[in-house]
């Protein structure tokens, strides 16, 4: 009996995927208005770029005047730009007052939380809590900030709110705030989708792989890790071995330069998919490390996963040192 409601919900579930990429999407884009964060660079630059084209009234934020002017440059006269930190409480709620303004009656159709920033990645041991703080207060802390003051606008609409979150949201490989914020947009969208079905808004979570992205600059992840070894305690070092850093480094860029995508598109798509689909998906995941390496292994036994992950990881020189 058991065997065949198993064969019953997967006959349903891929029904219901089909259902959703059935090719029909949403009309009358030329009215409905996006907003979309962190669009100086990277998937948000290339997302507000892309709407901009398909005809969405695009509103997108950057974090600097040199991202925002870069944009600007490149989109049509209707693509609005506007400054936004998503840190800054009274920041975030100035722009949500400019958006209302702007949006008027119709309502806030999509909003994309993109902005993210990836942070210090490195042994938990070497980090302090102000290296997790940042993260956290930038990729969920914010996004939620961001998300609470836009949400009626979006109600209004009956629109779609997407959620960027990582396949770092499903499985943490190494330390740093950047996972714990992840698995937090995670519970938070979760909570969200649940909480705005009456309402009928419609709240998906995209989870990309590994993308070559200002996120994962590997020069600025290589340099922070230098500058926190350098500060760590004798005995700290003693444990890893001095060799360590460079050893770890060196397996980390091996695994990236196997794994890392270039194509910011498949991230877009699903972004386009989920705004403009009558049956969006609750989940996505980009790339093909998402599909077949990241996500599955997050499904796996915790034996499995540690043998895996452990595997890339330098050996310590001595752990019973200090």
């Amino acid at each position: 009996m058991f065997f065949y409601m198993l064969i019953f919900l997967a006959i349903i579930s891929l029904w219901w995927r089909w259902r959703a990429q059935d090719g029909q999407k949403i009309r009358d884009l030329t009215d409905k208005y996006i907003f979309i964060t962190g669009c100086d660079s990277g998937f948000g630059n290339l997302a507000a770029r892309t709407f901009d084209k398909k005809g969405f009234r695009v509103l997108a934020s950057c974090l600097t005047e040199e991202g925002a002017v870069e944009l600007k440059a490149a989109t049509s006269e209707q693509l609005q730009t506007v400054l936004l930190d998503v840190t800054d409480a009274d920041n975030v709620r100035k722009v949500a007052e400019w958006i209302k303004a702007e949006v008027g009656s119709a309502g806030l159709w999509g909003l994309v939380n993109n902005a993210g920033i990836m942070g210090p990645a490195a042994p938990t041991d070497w980090l302090n809590i102000e290296h997790f703080r940042e993260p956290i207060e930038v990729n969920l802390i914010g996004l939620i900030n961001v998300t609470l003051h836009l949400l009626p606008l979006v109600k209004k609409a009956r629109g779609r709110l997407v959620n960027i979150s990582s396949t770092g949201g499903r499985l943490a490989v190494c330390g740093g705030g950047y996972f714990p914020s992840k698995f937090g947009v995670e519970g938070f969208n979760d909570s969200l989708r649940r909480d705005m079905k009456p309402f009928g808004v419609e709240v998906s979570c995209i989870e990309p792989g590994l993308f070559k992205t200002g996120l994962s600059n590997r020069k600025k992840v290589i340099r922070e890790r230098e500058d926190i070894w350098n500060q760590l305690s004798p005995a700290i070092r003693k444990q890893y071995g001095e060799g360590y850093i460079q050893k770890d480094a060196a397996r980390k860029e091996k695994l990236i330069h196997l794994l890392e995508n270039t194509d910011l598109s498949e991230v877009v798509q699903c972004m386009e998919h989920a705004l403009t689909s009558p049956h969006p998906h609750s989940r996505y995941t980009a790339g093909w490390d998402a599909k077949f390496l990241w996500i599955p292994l997050s499904t796996m036994p915790t034996a499995i996963q540690d043998f895996v992950l452990l595997r890339n990881k330098a050996k310590l020189a001595d752990p019973t040192a200090g």
